[in-house]
């Protein structure tokens, strides 16, 4: 039996992911029938000219992502259980704590014709790719020792300056020393979780807020408390109930532009947050990852503190480049000095080449331009997304006034695990809100990446979800 998939060499996706995507795309349009046999790795590779090392290692994903059963001896066939349902009208069951890493992967497996509705990426076609190529020719021109050499242990110390200013218009006093260059906000994280923590200490991180923080901290035996977020930050009520019954080492916030809310800190609740930092004696770690997607600069919790019970992170992943992954942890002088040591313990040193071509960017200005476009076309795809979820019925957990996300649910379903299914067969991956919670506890609401919101299959998807049958 020959797939009826499409496989494309020039369209610079691996073609392991190509037969991945195509595999799970024809499993679930409901033409193949559980136990259906699929070719074997010599005739499928015979069938598409390919080698058969990419369908070797395709054939071993899609087993363990449980979309194919492989029989020893007999051959590999469609699964019996499928990892989700594939109608709308269809349920699946609650995602157990331990499959939390499975998630976070899923939004790396969905190529080619898959709508990412509910990614964190921006679409590639809003990126600088040609600035981009421009800076790494330069840097390869001129400073080929950038691409043999580790960068210095607090990073590079032009990259550093220039960060120095861009939080110095925040308000942040800091000094260049004061900033360590990361492998992204994810490396800053970690560091920040060895150097500050220990197994069974308790950290109180937000609820919804960043799932794969939640998993780094498990994996560090770390006790989570989630604090509802509300339209205004942190719900201080339960914070301060909490704190009757924990005493936290660190406190977590997303303050501008929320993931996945969309949300910014009011300044009031800003001002208590820090006090009751004081009082009770933890440290607030603030993610300022998204700083870049604000035109209209607002105080920081490490603006009102100036690094005194805050430690700030931040970096330009999540605009300039996922890959040159460049973050930034920015603390007190003493803090900044343990991180280095456990950064050159852990992985020596960061990116030589990577730092110099953002500095190439910001230098020659191209970022500056860049950001200038990516928030307007931000912007605007977020006014229309937002009109677009409330005519055909959604409900919105707040407007966002910038950022990437909107936070959204159909008054009626009760389990956004329901929108992933209604989503696979018209395309659309969506992110249910249970991936945005400490434990991955049901939630109705699911995150929307505006970006997308004008897709028609985006469009078709929020008006096939809202007619949905109302929860039981």
């Amino acid at each position: 039996m020959k797939l009826e998939i499409q496989l494309d060499r020039d369209n610079g996706v691996p073609l392991t992911e190509q037969i991945v995507t195509g595999i799970t795309a024809w499993i679930r349009s409901r033409t193949a029938h559980p136990g259906a046999k699929l070719p074997s790795i010599r005739q499928f590779a015979a069938d598409y000219g390919v080698s058969r090392f990419p369908v070797i290692e395709a054939y071993d994903r899609l087993v363990s992502l449980g979309y194919v059963d492989s029989r020893h001896g007999s051959g590999f066939y469609v699964s019996d259980r499928q990892p989700a349902s594939t109608h709308c009208q269809g349920t699946s069951d609650p995602r157990r704590a331990e499959d939390e890493s499975g998630h976070i992967l899923q939004q790396f497996n969905h190529q080619g014709e898959t709508l990412k509705l509910g990614s964190g990426f921006i679409p590639d076609g809003w990126r600088d790719v040609d600035s981009l190529a421009q800076a790494i020719r330069h840097v390869s021109r001129t400073d080929t020792a950038s691409m043999v050499d580790y960068a210095t242990p607090l990073g590079n110390l032009t990259l550093r300056e220039h960060l120095q200013g861009r939080i110095g218009q925040l308000g942040i006093q800091a000094d260049a020393s004061q900033i360590l260059i990361t492998n992204g906000a994810s490396q800053a994280l970690d560091l920040l979780m060895r150097y500050m923590l220990k197994a069974g200490d308790t950290m109180f991180v937000e609820d919804p807020g960043y799932y794969n923080l939640y998993g780094l901290l498990k994996l560090h035996g770390v006790k989570l408390i989630g604090i509802p977020r509300t339209r205004n930050g942190p719900d201080l009520d339960v914070l301060q109930a909490q704190l009757q019954l924990h005493r936290p080492k660190l406190m977590f916030i997303n303050t501008v532009f929320h993931n996945p809310t969309g949300t910014t800190v009011a300044p009031p609740v800003a001002f208590r947050l820090l006090q009751l930092a004081r009082e009770h004696g933890f440290t607030i770690i603030e993610d300022d990852i998204y700083a870049d997607f604000q035109s209209d600069v607002t105080d920081r919790l490490a603006t009102l503190d100036q690094l005194e019970h805050v430690i700030y992170v931040g970096g330009l992943s999540k605009t300039l480049s996922s890959s040159l992954r460049i973050g930034c942890v920015v603390a007190s002088h003493a803090i900044i000095k343990d991180l280095v040591d456990i950064k050159m313990l852990t992985s020596i040193g960061g990116s030589r080449f990577a730092e110099a071509v953002a500095v190439s960017l910001l230098e020659r200005g191209a970022y500056r331009k860049y950001l200038e476009r990516l928030r307007r076309r931000m912007r605007d795809a977020l006014g229309s997304t937002i009109q677009t979820l409330e005519d055909a019925g959604w409900e919105l957990f707040e407007k966002p006034v910038g950022g990437k996300f909107v936070w959204a649910r159909v008054p009626h379903v009760d389990n956004a695990e329901r929108l992933v299914a209604c989503g696979a067969p018209l395309g659309v991956t969506v992110a249910p809100g249970s991936y945005f919670r400490p434990n991955m506890e049901v939630s109705p609401w699911t995150r929307i990446h505006a970006a997308f919101g004008n897709d028609p299959r985006a469009q078709e998807f929020f008006r096939a979800a809202v007619a949905l049958p109302a929860s039981d």
